[in-house]
């Protein structure tokens, strides 16, 4: 990639974690070595110890400890960070070393094993002579091991290995391979994760005892690298809150560092380098706020330190890379869970980067010289990889004085960037940029940054020459633009777009274009105006060239409506097509055409030029064109609609242009100006009536008209006597009088129960012309197309309809009367179908009684209108023979008639009974009321009914409203046929109606008989009476 001199290190943006190098491991060609590498590095999830593991032979060497310094007095840096030196931390020296090593405690060569063993220890030690690196030692056993201090031959055994081999009891360990494998092996990683710990402990305080031998004179620069250190060791100690803390402190030392062209370079890199470690540690403690705040500093801090003006597209270029690395940050965040808003989002970031990726670009085509060539003497290679400080030039590296060691050499190598600088593709690095801006605010809802932003990527692409996907981009928002009326930005990206159509050779696009910029859209006092006008068909690479405008500004509008949005088939279909010209100069026409939905009236739709002469508009003028046609008979009922309309510029002799609407017309900004217009009239109501000129916008289209049916001139008029009565055979009146000035040929009816109501109606319902007999379920429920001949001028036809129904409710008839009558339409002649339907509704009623005995006491009555007859009877029931317990009471049989109209019989169906038996008829003898306080006798009346001797359980509840004496609870024997009585004195306390005593009845022999069935032969509640005053003589003489 062009811009990879800026991007960030690998080793700076990974998450630091613990090297731990494992030896001793023969992966490829030992399976049990092999499975224990496999659980080591496979499948690791979240909640396992942060560890780097890499499998190193036994004799690897590892990087050479340099001589430690003793004294810095004369020491002057030469860089801040050199550029290996967190790769060497995170992937080159181990904070561990692990010697994997196959011995069992039974071994037999226990010896040998033990003493190889403890060789390859010490070369392990050898090679990380000078580190603080730790060494440990893990057996690899075929046995599950015993408890600690159960088995004493391993106790013995592994303080022998430890003294051999120099090692500390914490760090030797046992794996056994066993099914387990994969619990072994995390209990070894934490052990791991220990040592390695201690182990960055151990460096952290290595380097901050240096501390006390620097001067801020000429040690600055190692203050910061040594804050820089500890915030990394702290990292990969997994101690982020102690690593934030050390990289502000660095950050804060970098930016007092003095700052001049020759370092300037160098203290930006590392700045980004700690702002984007600070950044990345907040967005991870789920601290966003303080991630922005920082790099809001950062950028404030470092903006203006541009360096060089010869390479000012450079600190462009670093600047871009800052909000880029920063908005890959907060969109990694975002995935991780954190949330965002509309107003800050990764997207203003990758869009403040391609903004300086634009200026970046820019100042390369200023200060970067077409025809300078690079000095072929010396290879300048500005790549980090062959550089030993980050942000150093490789021609001086390590110089850190104001002034250029050499002039000439600075120069060279200024123009060798300069020079590379310009092969550099920056179109493909700013719409990178500008995707990234868009996907983002196209997930925030954003839609105005979003198509902002695809505007400048249709730009660069328009500038990388790939006009292709640039006009596709400038089409796809130019659809927002054209709706919304944004006529500056239109006409701005227009210009683009039809820059890109005439370098694709795009003729039909490059027209299009032409016309948007003469339209409504274009900008005042145009001088490209009257070019675009007359190039606009010599560019035409046919003769003939059809363009679909309805999605476009056209300097043309067009818009079409019927009059009214239904005609009757014996008038005129009026229908009008308004133009207007948004151009600056007249337009000349010579045909226009409508398309409707039935073709054949096509014809009649048309408007040409007469001879050589063509119709023209006039800029800002608005014309009207009136069309006029018959429709036919067979139309009725339909739509016919606005297919499309055409206008036809230039003649069929050269070449010419269609111009095509679909529907009514219209372009994608009417709907908007329509909507505009309607308030607007609204608002300024009175004024806009007063005004003369026909407003454009607010011109309404109407693209649809229905053609119905010639309005009838005949009446229909129905009579009836209501009610209508169950199975009656109920007579409907029909009187059709002709109303015109013809013979109405063809007269039918239609007559019956309306469509679409229940369907059981329809078969509950008969209608007949025929009123002599009644209807059978063969007659229909619709007489459809009754023929009841001609009519002439003023003659009057009448009907019965007769309507029988089995079934009462509400029913709604529908009497339909159609004819068919000659009339002429301008000048054509023509045949109308002409019908008036009516409609009523009649509701159904029936007469209801008891179950007849003998002779019927409603024989021979009359009943009028609203009136209601029923008789009685009594039933008695027979003995139950089955242990079914319903009894059927018959069928009510009822003969009647209304006037005019034959016997008619309806069948009553009578509900069913339930009978319950009961060996016990219970009555009471009981006053009619009480009196508070004054004693009430009730006498029940036992009777056995039945041919057994019944044996009943008595038992009164006590009441809150009653004092009583008597028998409370009773067991008596009832022989057959005979009657028991049981006598009780109630004592009423409280007035009012009051529920009795309450006497419960059991049949010890009855267990079927329900207490509930007997309790509903006693009487529940009485009448008591307020106690009455007692008058004495005193009172009779004061009277």
């Amino acid at each position: 990639m062009a811009g990879s001199q800026w991007e960030l290190p690998p080793e700076l943006c990974c998450r630091p974690m613990a090297f731990v190098a494992l030896t001793g491991l023969d992966v490829v060609y030992n399976a049990v070595h092999r499975a224990i590498w496999d659980a080591f590095c496979a499948n690791r999830r979240a909640d396992r110890v942060p560890i780097s593991f890499k499998v190193l032979p036994g004799d690897h060497e590892y990087p050479k400890c340099r001589t430690k310094r003793t004294s810095y007095e004369w020491y002057i840096p030469k860089g801040i960070l050199k550029t290996g030196w967190m790769n060497k931390h995170l992937n080159l020296v181990p904070a561990l070393v692990v010697l994997f090593y196959e011995l069992d405690w039974d071994d037999p060569q226990w010896k040998e094993k033990q003493s190889e063993c403890a060789t390859k220890v010490e070369i392990v030690r050898t090679s990380l002579q000078g580190r603080n690196t730790k060494v440990a030692v893990v057996l690899i056993q075929k046995k599950t091991p015993l408890p600690p201090g159960e088995d004493l031959v391993a106790s013995e055994r592994a303080a022998t290995l430890c003294n051999a081999c120099d090692l500390s009891g914490k760090s030797l360990f046992v794996l056994p391979h066993t099914d387990h494998l994969v619990g072994y092996i995390i209990r070894l990683e934490n052990a791991f994760y220990e040592h390695a710990q201690t182990y960055y402990y151990t460096e952290i305080r290595r380097v901050k005892s240096h501390k006390e031998f620097l001067n801020k004179t000429t040690h600055q620069l190692l203050f910061v690298r040594h804050q820089f250190k500890i915030a990394f060791f702290s990292e990969l100690k997994q101690d982020t809150q102690n690593a934030l803390k050390y990289y502000r402190t660095a950050y804060s030392l970098v930016h007092e560092l003095r700052a001049h062209e020759t370092n300037m370079l160098e203290i930006k890199t590392m700045a980004g380098f700690i702002n984007y470690k600070i950044c990345r540690l907040c967005f991870q403690h789920n601290t966003p706020l303080d991630a922005i705040a920082q790099f809001r500093k950062h950028i404030d801090l470092c903006k203006k330190k541009i360096g060089s003006a010869e390479l000012a597209f450079e600190h462009a270029a670093w600047m871009s890379k800052q909000f880029q690395s920063f908005g890959e940050l907060f969109d990694e965040a975002i995935k991780l869970g954190l949330t965002a808003i509309q107003t800050q989002n990764p997207g203003f970031y990758y869009q403040q980067a391609a903004c300086y990726s634009q200026d970046r670009k820019q100042l390369s085509q200023q200060l970067c010289q077409a025809g300078a060539t690079s000095p072929s003497s010396e290879p300048w290679d500005t790549q980090t990889g062959g550089l030993d400080f980050y942000g150093q030039r490789p021609w001086r590296q390590g110089h850190q004085s104001i002034d250029p060691p050499d002039a000439e050499k600075e120069k060279t190598g200024i123009l060798a960037l300069q020079i590379k600088e310009r092969d550099v593709l920056h179109s493909e690095l700013i719409i990178a940029l500008l995707s990234n801006a868009v996907a983002q605010f196209k997930k925030y809802k954003c839609p105005r940054m979003k198509s902002h932003l695809m505007v400048q990527m249709g730009e660069e692409y328009y500038y990388a020459k790939d006009y292709t996907k640039a006009l596709k981009l400038l089409d796809y928002v130019m659809c927002d633009y054209r709706t919304e009326r944004w006529w500056g930005l239109l006409t701005a990206i227009l210009t683009t777009a039809l820059r890109c159509a005439y370098l694709m050779a795009s003729v039909k696009d490059y027209i299009i274009y032409c016309m948007e910029l003469l339209g409504r859209g274009k900008k005042e006092g145009s001088t490209e105006s009257r070019s675009l006008w007359n190039d606009r068909m010599a560019l035409a690479a046919s003769n003939e060239l059809t363009i679909e405008v309805q999605d476009y500004i056209p300097f043309i509008q067009c818009k079409a409506k019927f009059q009214c949005p239904s005609f009757h088939v014996d008038q005129p279909i009026q229908l009008q097509v308004f133009l207007r010209a948004d151009c600056p100069h007249p337009v000349s026409f010579n045909k226009l055409a409508v398309s409707l939905s039935n073709q054949e009236y096509n014809q009649w739709c048309v408007v040409e030029s007469a001879g050589q002469e063509c119709m023209s508009l006039l800029p800002g003028k608005t014309k009207c064109h009136n069309f006029s046609f018959v429709a036919k008979t067979e139309d009725v009922g339909k739509k016919i609609e606005l297919t499309g309309m055409e206008l036809m510029l230039g003649s069929d002799s050269g070449r010419c242009v269609f111009l095509s609407w679909r529907g009514a017309g219209g372009d994608a900004a009417s709907t908007h100006e329509a909507l505009q217009a309607s308030r607007s009239s609204r608002r300024w109501g009175r004024e806009v009536e007063a005004r003369q000129e026909l407003d454009w916008d607010s011109l309404t289209m109407q693209h649809s008209t229905m053609i119905i049916s010639r309005v009838p001139k005949i009446s229909v008029q129905l009579s009836h006597r209501p009610p209508a009565l169950n199975n009656e055979m109920y007579c409907i009146n029909l009187t059709v009088q002709s109303q015109e000035g013809v013979v109405a040929k063809g007269v039918k009816l239609t007559a019956g129960l309306k469509p679409g109501q229940d369907a059981n109606l329809g078969q509950t319902t008969h209608v007949s012309l025929d009123g002599s007999k009644v209807c059978d379920d063969t007659a229909p429920a619709l007489l459809p197309d009754v023929p009841l001949g001609d009519l002439k001028p003023g003659e009057k036809l009448e009907r019965c309809v007769y309507v029988n129904c089995v079934s009462t409710g509400s029913r709604v008839f529908l009497f339909h009367v159609a004819y068919s009558i000659d009339t002429t339409v301008e000048g054509r002649q023509i045949v109308c179908k002409c019908h008036k339907v009516e409609k009523v509704i009649i509701i159904l009623l029936t007469v209801s009684t008891n179950t007849p005995q003998l002779q019927s006491q409603l024989q021979e009555v009359v009943l009028q209108t609203d009136e209601c007859a029923s008789e009685c009877f009594c039933l008695r029931c027979p003995a139950l023979a089955n242990s079914n317990n319903t009894v059927a009471t018959g069928q009510y049989l009822i003969s009647w008639r209304s006037a005019n109209s034959p016997l008619i019989q309806t069948v009553v169906t009578l509900p069913h009974v339930i009978l319950e038996s009961v060996p016990l008829y219970i009555h009471a003898e009981l006053p009619s009321y009480g009196r508070v306080r004054e004693s009430l006798s009730v006498r029940y009346h036992i009777e056995n009914r039945t041919s057994l001797v019944q044996e009943v359980e008595m038992a009164v509840e006590p009441s809150d409203a009653f004092m009583f004496s008597g028998l409370k609870q009773v067991r008596l024997r009832i022989l057959p046929g005979s009657e028991q009585q049981m006598l009780y004195n109630y004592y009423p306390l409280m007035a009012g109606y009051q529920t009795l005593p309450q006497l419960n009845i059991s049949l010890p022999r009855c267990l079927t008989t329900n207490t509930h069935t007997l309790r509903r032969f006693l009487p529940q509640r009485i009448f008591v009476k307020p106690q009455g005053r007692q008058l004495d003589e005193a009172s009779i003489a004061a009277a």
